[in-house]
């Protein structure tokens, strides 16, 4: 009984640990209209709309690799904003949310610029 009490202990003290070793974190795959991976896109994720709207006040930022992805750690569990941006093509004016993140999960999105 001791062994089942130590082991059950072991197991739940491991799963509360990894929880919080893994941060809430957000992988976004950027494309054009046609369905291919935008290398080099401007990624910015705002809280609020007014300053999506307005570009500023951005809580995190990164440019898209060669496969068009972009990664971003350590974000609150809330719903983003986005915004991507690549020469004279973007997502602005959509609107575009995340939807609200899972806590201490990779979370992944697509996004359309045109």
């Amino acid at each position: 009984m001791k062994k089942i009490v130590v082991l059950f202990l072991l197991v739940s003290a491991f799963h509360s640990s990894e929880a919080q070793i893994i941060k809430t974190s957000l992988t976004l795959t950027v494309i054009d209209e046609l369905g291919n991976s935008v290398e080099g896109a401007s990624v910015m994720l705002f809280e609020k709309e007014a300053d999506y709207t307005a570009e500023k006040n951005h809580s995190a930022q990164g440019k898209t690799d060669a496969k068009g992805v972009v990664k971003f750690k350590d974000l609150k569990a809330i719903p983003y904003f986005v915004l991507a941006r690549k020469g004279d093509k973007d997502n602005a004016g959509g609107g575009e949310q995340t939807g609200k993140l899972e806590e201490h999960k990779f979370n992944k999105a697509r996004i359309v610029i045109q």
